[in-house]
């Protein structure tokens, strides 16, 4: 599983305070960090959890649109807690975003709408943290796989989590918190150790 980090601190050091664990870069338009290395790959997200900034997304997707063949998925823009409106946001958004990998973040609710699985590349398990622990999420995730889509979720920063969605096989993980601190990284390597 891959660690995805919105963070300017070295990666080398980031995997080392991660256990080891492979480390990929996250855009995001609130930091806008410059790539660590231009040949990697990596993906986008929108910012929406915190504050989504619309003209600094679209900025943040033509500053990287000469190196969108390495992207993994870029999160077309979603609103927190609602799936049904990240869905109508989803139709409305993606044919500015053509050609990039795009990934529906699923939002509470997400098991009573259809998956426009032919236009996505990905699934980001977003929602707030009952529903992204629940069994709704986990059949989205089971769905996306059969289907060969990527899988994503965020807000993991913690080893119960990491450990769980690990099991679950997702393809990547990100938070803010392991992003952000030393000491937080350094936490999560050691619980995920302890559990080997």
């Amino acid at each position: 599983m891959i660690a995805m980090l919105d963070t300017s601190q070295d990666f080398v050091e980031c995997q080392k305070h991660l256990g080891g664990a492979v480390i990929e870069q996250l855009f995001t338009p609130l930091t806008r960090f410059l790539p660590q290395d231009e040949n990697a790959h990596f993906a986008i997200d929108n910012g929406a959890f915190s504050k989504f900034n619309c003209n600094g997304y679209i900025r943040l997707l033509k500053r990287e649109e000469h190196r969108k063949h390495l992207c993994r998925f870029a999160a077309v823009p979603d609103i927190v807690g609602s799936a049904r409106r990240t869905v109508e946001v989803f139709h409305r958004w993606k044919k500015m975003m053509e050609g990039w990998p795009l990934a529906l973040v699923c939002q509470n609710g997400q098991e009573d709408l259809e998956i426009p699985w032919d236009e996505i590349s990905a699934v980001f398990i977003g929602g707030d943290t009952e529903w992204k622990l629940s069994s709704h999420a986990v059949g989205c995730i089971k769905a996306a796989q059969a289907l060969g889509k990527w899988v994503h979720v965020g807000r993991v920063n913690t080893g119960d989590r990491w450990t769980y969605f690990e099991s679950l096989g997702v393809d990547s993980v990100d938070g803010s918190g392991i992003a952000r601190f030393t000491d937080t990284r350094q936490r999560l390597g050691n619980e995920i150790k302890q559990r080997k």
